[in-house]
């Protein structure tokens, strides 16, 4: 969470912005989950129990369309190869199927930053002292 923040705080100087825009595309770039037709949020490990809480507050669209996203990643079923994994044979999606920059939401982020919210609270409430 505090990497978060000082990321947050350093995008709201322009000039840092600026210079960090294009070098932030890069890596997106680099990375090559686009190509692959997934999103960031796509990435985040479900292993967590403030993500497993959030990916059941999903709506049903949304949740279904993450795990097409997901499936189709790992498992190209057009491959000649027997549907082999896209990740596994390095291989990318047709341009057509790749997700574009304004498809890159995110989707999951808002929903774990919610619910480490309301943990918060509710470890502060329960740790009140009431004083007579």
């Amino acid at each position: 969470m505090v990497l978060a923040t000082i990321i947050t705080r350093t995008f709201e100087v322009p000039w840092i912005k600026r210079m960090m825009k294009p070098l932030a595309q890069w890596y997106v770039n680099a990375a090559g989950y686009r190509q692959m037709g997934l999103r960031y949020d796509d990435l985040i490990p479900e292993e967590n129990d403030v993500v497993q809480q959030a990916l059941k507050r999903l709506p049903p669209k949304e949740a279904y369309d993450r795990i097409y996203r997901l499936r189709r990643a790992f498992q190209n079923k057009s491959n000649a190869s027997g549907g082999k994994q896209l990740s596994l044979q390095q291989q990318i999606l047709p341009v057509s199927e790749q997700t574009k920059p304004q498809e890159d939401t995110r989707y999951l982020q808002p929903l774990i930053e919610e619910i480490e919210r309301e943990r918060q609270e509710r470890e502060d409430l329960d740790s009140l002292v009431i004083k007579r």
